[in-house]
This record gives C-alpha cells, structure tokens and sequence, in this order.
C-alpha cells in the first residue's frame, strides 16, 4: 500500500514539474505578482493641476506632490523595468508644455521623480496655438528688423507665412525661409507664397522649431510664439547667428537678455503691440 502511494505522489510531483516547464513565464501570463521591488512613486509635479500620464495611462490626481503606492494606486505589468512619465502644463490659453521622463524602476523601494522642472537631457516639447499678426504689425516687424535686399530672413513659426512673404515682397529680402508644426500652416504659406508672386523666393519647411540646430545663414529671425519658446530659443539664437543679425519679436521678450530696442506699436485694431529688436554682437 505504501508502495502504491509513493508511486502516486510521484506521478503528481512529475506532472506538476512538467507543468511549470511548460509555462515558465506563470505569473506574467496571468497578471501575477509584479517582479520589481518598487512600493512608492513619489511625482513632483509644475503645477497643481497639470496632467499626468503613467505608460500613456492619465491618472486624475491632483497636486504638487503626488504619491503613488504600489500597487493599490496603480499595477505595473510584471517584469517591467522602466516607466515613461508625462506631464502636461499649460501655462496660458496659447501654449502647451510637455516633459517627459523615463524612468528605471531598478532605483529602490521608493523613487522620486521630479517634473517641476525642465531637463536638459530630455528638453520639454512646447506647442503654441496659431495668431495672426496683423498686416501693419507685420510692416512695423520688418521695418524694426530693417529687413533689406541682401537679407535672408526666417520665421519660427510662420503661420501663413506672412512674415517671410511681407519680407520679400514689401521690402525685397534676398530670401525667406518660414518653419511651423502644423502641416496645414505650411501648405496655406505656400499657397500665400504663390498668390503673392514669391513662391520662388520663399521655403517653407513642417517641423518643429525646437529641433532647429543652425541658424547660421539668418540675417534676420521673426518670432511671434510665446515667453517660454523664446526662452526655449534663446540659445541657438546666440551660439548660431553670426555678428549684425537682427531677432524681432513680438510682444514676448527672452529673460535677462535686455533687447537693443523695444518699440511700443499701437495696431490698427487699438491694441499695443510691443516689439523687441536684438543684434547679435
């Protein structure tokens, strides 16, 4: 009898051994324990009420600091040893920032993340909701830019590429290059370019202004974006522009650096316009 239940036992030892050959990876084809030591995501975030995506998921949590303990507030797939974090600020009506970050979860128990502010290795994104400039502020640009026959003259984030146009054809600019995100800009700019008789002096490129390495060949830089772009810009503008280049922009300044010239425009449309004019020394 004894016999008997020992070769029993056997049997059921070899056919369990056999079952785990056969499906090594139990636990992440059934949703099972999560393999990383991580117990607590602390987030620190731009603003109270900026958005926050986890691996694409939104989590509604508001607040500067947000925790997460894991995995009541949230279930990591088993295995997995990275996260991408993705907060989302909007700091006016006009503009979009986001800042990523990916992170090992091989830090510990408890990681901090930090998204109150911005990475150089990993640069934040911004997006600026299209405005017209109106056409006599658009004169009152170039003529401030003193935009001339031996110009090569770029806008970031041309728009309907006015600016570039206006600079060719108003005030006879060798060449005009406009640069903006959205596809349909770009086709409306060339469009213009067409209708304007300049389409043969005119470029205009898709794509993000931020991804812009060299601006070497610029004898004059139009910007009408927002605070944090120019800020964003501000670098390429002063390591790229070779002496005597002009930056015009409207109504948004760069920080500490102080412009040559600042003029204040009143519109046809009675508001004020202020624009800033800086030469590359």
């Amino acid at each position: 009898m004894r016999a008997r239940i020992n070769c029993r036992m056997n049997l059921a030892l070899a056919a369990l051994a056999l079952a785990l050959a056969l499906c090594p990876a139990w636990g992440r084809q059934t949703g099972g324990p999560n393999k990383t030591r991580l117990k607590t995501l602390k987030v620190i975030m731009p603003s109270y009420s900026a958005e926050l995506k986890i691996d694409g998921k939104k989590l509604d949590k508001p607040g500067f600091e947000r925790i997460f303990k894991i995995p009541e507030d949230m279930i990591l797939p088993a295995g997995k040893d990275s996260i991408e974090l993705v907060a989302t600020i909007r700091p006016n009506n006009y503009t979009l920032i986001t800042r990523t970050r990916k992170v090992s979860l091989a830090g510990g128990v408890d990681i901090v993340v930090d998204l109150g502010k911005e990475d150089a290795r990993q640069p934040d994104r911004i997006f600026i909701s299209y405005l017209s400039t109106p056409p006599d502020i658009v004169e009152a640009m170039l003529k401030l830019g003193r935009v001339g026959p031996k110009d090569t003259v770029y806008d970031l984030g041309c728009g309907d590429g006015r600016l570039v146009i206006g600079a060719v054809g108003m005030y006879g600019a060798k060449r005009g290059v406009g640069i903006d995100l959205d596809p349909e800009r770009i086709k409306q700019s060339k469009e213009n370019a067409q209708a304007a008789g300049v389409a043969d002096k005119v470029e205009f490129r898709q794509g993000d202004v931020l991804d812009i390495k060299d601006l070497s060949d610029a004898d004059v830089v139009l910007l009408f974006l927002s605070q944090d772009m120019n800020l964003a810009l501000r670098p390429l503008l002063q390591k790229t522009l070779k002496p005597g280049a002009r930056v015009v922009s409207s109504y948004f300044s760069m920080g500490s650096w102080k412009p040559d010239r600042t003029e204040l425009v009143l519109g046809e449309d009675g508001n004020e316009y202020p624009l800033h004019l800086w030469i590359i020394k």
